[in-house]
């Protein structure tokens, strides 16, 4: 997964609302950094839901072994005793 502090920048051309980057120039706004930000956010954010749609499948199965047959060392837990055990109560 890419880091926001993971080095190089390079030059890119973007294609911008021509009011929308005269109102940002207005303001003050760095759009450079501010471009930089809100696309590492939804590449964060379109990188998880992948990841979470291609692990469903694990993540189903293991909540369904928990659901059988309760948390793994569920009895070593020094916390949350009244919790139980993860199992579904039939």
């Amino acid at each position: 997964m890419m880091r926001s502090d993971d080095g190089g920048k390079r030059p890119t051309n973007l294609t911008l609302t021509v009011k929308t980057l005269e109102m940002a120039k207005e303001l003050g706004i760095n759009i450079s950094q501010t471009v930089d930000v809100l696309l590492t956010e939804e590449v964060k954010r379109l990188y998880w839901e992948k990841w979470r749609e291609d692990n469903r499948g694990a993540m189903e199965a293991y909540n369904e072994f928990v659901r059988r047959e309760g948390l793994p060392l569920a009895k070593y837990r020094t916390f949350g005793k009244g919790l139980g055990d993860g199992r579904q109560k039939d």
